[in-house]
Order: C-alpha cells, then structure tokens, then sequence
C-alpha cells in the first residue's frame, strides 16, 4: 500500500496534536529551573512551536479529507475506509490540542517559573 503525502494523512492530526501537548508539558517541566536562573520567557515560544506542530498535522489531515472521495471505497472485506471520517476528526482534534497548548503557553505571560 503506497502512501501518497500529497494527498495527505488522515490520520495525522489525531497523533501530532496529543504528542506536541505531551512534549509541550515536558520540556516546559524540563527546563522551568533553567527559565527560573535566567528569567527567559520560553514557555510561550516552546507553545507556538509546538501548536504549529499541531496544526500542520491538522493540515495534513484536512488535505486528505479535500481529497478523498464522499463514497468509501471498499477493501477486500468489503467494508469502507473512512478517510473523510478518519480526517475530519483529526482536523478537529489538532485544532483542540493547539488551544490546549496556546492556553498553556499564556500561563509563561503570568507565571514567570519560580513559583513554589
């Protein structure tokens, strides 16, 4: 089975917008005693490059649901893929993710990372 990237990923929004959250919370635990002793805003950059990551995901996700056809095709089972389904939930989910991870990167305005 040939993956064709140009017609994207339907599934790519689902995976990329939990991982760049789960990897958006660690490296801001990681590195919250370094932002302490230098007092860098990092929290709110790390959140915009990981809700890009997000967001591209969600793009490949809404490239695939652009191109696959309304009808699933059916497989040797018989039953339908469901491209359009599989790609319209993962557009959404990267969207959600992205405010989730935009809204955890607000708090770096506030809290400046010594609070105890």
């Amino acid at each position: 089975m040939a993956i064709h990237y140009a017609r994207g990923i339907p599934s790519a929004g689902i995976f990329a917008g939990p991982v760049a959250w789960l990897l958006n919370t660690q490296i801001n635990y990681a590195l919250t005693p370094w932002i302490c002793a230098h007092q860098v805003m990092l929290v709110p950059v790390i959140a915009l490059a990981m809700a890009a990551i997000s967001l591209f995901g969600g793009f490949l996700s809404w490239s695939a649901y652009r191109t696959s056809s309304v009808t699933p095709k059916p497989d040797s089972t018989g039953a339908g893929r469901p491209h359009r389904f599989v790609a319209i939930i993962g557009v959404a989910i990267a969207c959600l993710f992205s405010l989730v991870i935009l809204v955890q990167g607000a708090g770096g305005f506030i809290f400046h990372g010594c609070e105890r």
